[in-house]
This record gives structure tokens, C-alpha cells and sequence, in this order.
């Protein structure tokens, strides 16, 4: 019994908690209605105010565009009324005009008949006129016209020959100030060592002992080493010296360092010649890589081609009549880089262009062609810019020069090679030279002698006063310097002085 009791409690027990549980459901699904009806009907209020907010809005907008648009129409219309007004007027002044040309045209015919009878007058007179100075002069009219064009032509010749001199002189004057101004402020900025560094040729040794060494037993070393450099090594009684003998100073200077790593180490035969120089020409191509990093560096230069990086190292073994051809070309990287900051150009490309400018001068191969067009084909084919090509091709006058940094690069060259004690030059071709100026000027008549000074820098001729008068002197020192600059090449500039001086002698007794 009490076990029935007890599941009837718990069944009725279950019955209250399942009846509690659902009136508190229904109570909470109530509020969760009630509030989600609140939330929907505050949605909606603000939807239809932002519905509001933006019916406004766009009405303002729609107000501002209908008024813009009266607006323009307006002065569309105040624009068409007015040229309505413009056009009428034309119109007045045109048939106001119209009937004035018509009156006017009768008096402008009676006018023109008065004219012509007029002309056909002064041309009775004028034929009149002439008939009888051709019957005075004995000269025809054409002889006369003739003899009047010749003598204003020489009369204008001298005139226009002496205001060019005027013009020449002036224009001359200043562009020289200027550039002399600018030269000057660059190589002032510019310290350059004006010893020339030549490459060695002369291998020093401490003994002649040595000598036996490098030779070999029967010559079979020297042959190695000749046979492994491609140098001609020259042993004879020049005490404590041997020459090497080489038209390619890198060749030579791989020669130098093998012989000394040879000598200082001692062992001296083939194999380890063969040896020795491979390893050199191994050290020497990365330290020509080196120097060409180390100067592009120094410079301020970047995005250099790793080849031609390569050939700026291999200047430093190149020389140019004397002149380190590295040197060289860092000398004309700076005196590129300060013209162009006073001219007002780009800097670095002239930098780049100046120190590649004799690029061409130290290819791998040795084709026939002028170094200027060389260098300028291997700047091309290594991606160089079109302004630095045609500097380097232009530099010598080889190709047209198409940009403002191209006669810069020649005009640095110039100053770097001509500077004293920068290069060495041929006695024969200087007094060729110099020569060859001389006779250039005795070609003309009238020249009795001709004479080059200040080192070719200055031509001295003298005319004779009886062929020469003062105009024509001035004109035939104009023509000497036209085919100097034409015909010649010349380091720098050639003054011309012509002299012409009349004497007159007499001796009283």
C-alpha cells in the first residue's frame, strides 16, 4: 500500500511540476512576444522616420536641381536674346554699309581713271628720262643697272663682312666668359695627381743569381713562363732587373705577379709555373672586378651591367699615350658631374657617361672599329640609356651629338687630356702638327710667312700690305680659323693673329 501511495504522489507530484512548468512557459513565451512586438513596432517607427528623413532629402535635392536648371535656362535664354540683339545690329551697319559702297564705288571708278592716265604719264617721262641719260653716259640702261648692283653689292659685302666681325666678336666675347667661367670653376673643384702612372714593365730582383733561376736549365722555365703568360721575357746584363716585354699590359702584369710569387717562393719549373699562372690570372680577374665595384662606389654610380663593371676594372692595366686610362675616366666622371651641376643638367647621368666614355677602349676582342663607336655598341647591347650611348659614340665627333650631355663629355675629355703632364706625346705627330698649320695658312695669297707658337696653341700669320688690305685681312683670318676648326684636330682652341704692317723706308744722304 505504501508503495501504491507513493507512486500516486510521485505521478501527482509530476502532474503539478509538468502544470508549474508550462503556465511559467507560457507566462515567458507572453513577455518574449510582448517584447519582440515593442522591438518591431520601434523598427518600425524608425524606418518610417529614416523614410522621412530621406523623402526630404531628395526632395531638397530635386528642389536645387529644377532651380540650377531654370537657372541655366534663364541665361540661355538672356544669351540668345542677346545675340538676337547683336545680329540686329549687324544687320543695320551692314545694309548701312552696303549703300555706302554703292555711292562710294561710282567717285572710286572716276578716281582709278584719273590714276591710270596719271601713270601712263610718269612712263612717257620716265622712258624720256632715261633715253637721255643713256644718250649722256653712253651707257645703256641694263650696263647701267649692272654697274650700280656691283658696287652696292661690294659696298654691302664690306658692310656685312665688317658688322659680322662686330656681331662675331661680341658673341664671342661673351660665350668665352661664360665658358671660361665654367671651365675654370670645374677644374678648380677637380684635384687631380699630375705625375703620370705608367704600367711596369721592369721585374727588379736581388741578385743576379736569380736570373739562372727564372731561365732554367737549356731555357725550359722562361719558355714555360712565356709559353704560360704570352709575354716575351727579356734577360740580358741589366744588373738586378728583368724586362718584360708585352703589348697588353694586363698580360704583362700577370707576368710580374706570377714571377714574383715564383722568385719568392723559390721553386721555379714548368709545372709549377703553369700552376702559378693560372692562379694569378684567377686573383687578377677578381681584383679587376674589385676595382671596377670599388669605382663605380667611389663615384656614386649604380645599376652598372656586371660586363661593364668588369672593363672600368680593366682600365686601370690600359693607358692612353701615357695617361692611366682608370684615372682618366674618374678624372672626366668629376669634371662631368661639376659641369653639369653648373649648367644645370642631370649629374649622374653625366657622371655615367664621362666614366664610360673610353669604355671601348679595353674589349675582350680587338675589332676594327674607332673605340668611340665601340664602346658606344657594347653600352648599347648592356642596356645603357640612349643619352649615355650617344655621349660615348659622340665624343670624339664620330656621331651626331643629339643630347646636352654629349659635348660635355667631349669638352672634360679634352680638359683631362690636354691638362700639362697628363700625356705623353709623339715628337712626330706634334711637329706634324704644327707644320701642317703652317702650310695651311701659307696656302693663301698674299701670306708671306706663317708661323705656330705656344706649343700649336697660336698661329701668327703675316701678310703682305700690297695684296692685303685691312678688310680683307680681317676676312682671311675668319677663313684660316673656319678650316683649322673644319680640317684639323687639335687639343683645346688655335688663336689666329694676322698681322699686316706697310713700311715706308727712305735714307737721306
Amino acid at each position: 500500500m505504501n508503495v501504491i501511495f507513493g507512486v500516486i504522489g510521485a505521478v501527482i507530484g509530476a502532474i503539478v511540476a509538468f502544470v508549474i512548468q508550462a503556465v511559467l512557459m507560457k507566462k515567458k513565451t507572453d513577455k518574449v512576444l510582448n517584447d519582440a512586438e515593442k522591438e518591431g513596432e520601434r523598427i518600425k517607427k524608425d524606418k518610417v522616420f529614416q523614410a522621412k528623413e530621406r523623402f526630404l532629402k531628395l526632395k531638397e535635392e530635386h528642389e536645387v536641381k529644377i532651380k540650377d536648371r531654370e537657372r541655366k535656362l534663364q541665361s540661355t535664354e538672356d544669351r540668345v536674346k542677346n545675340k538676337e540683339a547683336s545680329l540686329s545690329k549687324q544687320i543695320e551697319n551692314a545694309t548701312r554699309s552696303e549703300k555706302q559702297s554703292v555711292q562710294s564705288q561710282a567717285s572710286l571708278d572716276g578716281k582709278i581713271d584719273a590714276y591710270k592716265k596719271k601713270e601712263a604719264e610718269l612712263d612717257q617721262q620716265h622712258q624720256k628720262i632715261v633715253g637721255e641719260l643713256s644718250k649722256i653716259s653712253g651707257m645703256s640702261s641694263e650696263d647701267a643697272k649692272t654697274s650700280l648692283m656691283d658696287s652696292l653689292k661690294d659696298e654691302a659685302r664690306t658692310s656685312a663682312m665688317a658688322h659680322i666681325n662686330e656681331i662675331t666678336e661680341e658673341a664671342k666675347l661673351n660665350a668665352n666668359r661664360e665658358a671660361r667661367k665654367i671651365v675654370v670653376q670645374t677644374i678648380q673643384r677637380v684635384a687631380t695627381e699630375q705625375a703620370v702612372e705608367n704600367s711596369v714593365s721592369v721585374f727588379n730582383i736581388e741578385s743576379d743569381e736569380v736570373k739562372g733561376r727564372i731561365i732554367g736549365r737549356e731555357g725550359r722555365n722562361i719558355r714555360a713562363l712565356e709559353a704560360a703568360t704570352g709575354v716575351e721575357i727579356i734577360v740580358d746584363d741589366t744588373p738586378e732587373a728583368i724586362i718584360l716585354s708585352c703589348f697588353d699590359p694586363i698580360r704583362r702584369e700577370i707576368a710580374r705577379l706570377a714571377l714574383h710569387q715564383l722568385v719568392s717562393d723559390g721553386r721555379i719549373h714548368p709545372a709549377r709555373i703553369e700552376e702559378v699562372v693560372s692562379k694569378t690570372k684567377k686573383q687578377l680577374n677578381e681584383e679587376i672586378a674589385e676595382t671596377g665595384r670599388r669605382t663605380c662606389i667611389d663615384l656614386g654610380i649604380h645599376g652598372l651591367h656586371a660586363e661593364l663593371v668588369r672593363m672600368i676594372g680593366r682600365m686601370k692595366y690600359r693607358s692612353s699615350y701615357g695617361q692611366n686610362l682608370l684615372q682618366h675616366s674618374r678624372e672626366v666622371a668629376n669634371l662631368c658631374a661639376i659641369m653639369a651641376a653648373e649648367l644645370g643638367l642631370n649629374v649622374k647621368l653625366a657622371k655615367r657617361a664621362g666614366l664610360l666614355h673610353d669604355i671601348g677602349k679595353v674589349p675582350d676582342e680587338e675589332p676594327e672599329l674607332p673605340h668611340a663607336i665601340l664602346g658606344m655598341k657594347m653600352a648599347e647591347k648592356y642596356g645603357e640609356k640612349p643619352d649615355v650611348c650617344n655621349a660615348i659614340g659622340a665624343h670624339h665627333d664620330e656621331v651626331e651629338m643629339t643630347t646636352l650631355v654629349s659635348p660635355i663629355v667631349q669638352v672634360c675629355d679634352a680638359i683631362s687630356g690636354a691638362r700639362p703632364g697628363a700625356r705623353r706625346e709623339v715628337v712626330e705627330s706634334y711637329i706634324k702638327r704644327l707644320k701642317d698649320l703652317e702650310n695651311l695658312a701659307l696656302g693663301y695669297d698674299g701670306v708671306s710667312t706663317a708661323y705656330a707658337i705656344q706649343a700649336g696653341r697660336e698661329l701668327r700669320v703675316l701678310v703682305e700690305s700690297e695684296k692685303i688690305s685691312d678688310v680683307r685681312a680681317d676676312e682671311l683670318s675668319f677663313e684660316i680659323s673656319q678650316r683649322i676648326q673644319t680640317e684639323m684636330t687639335y687639343p683645346g682652341q688655335v688663336k689666329v693673329t694676322l698681322i699686316r704692317e706697310k713700311r715706308a723706308v727712305n735714307y737721306a744722304k
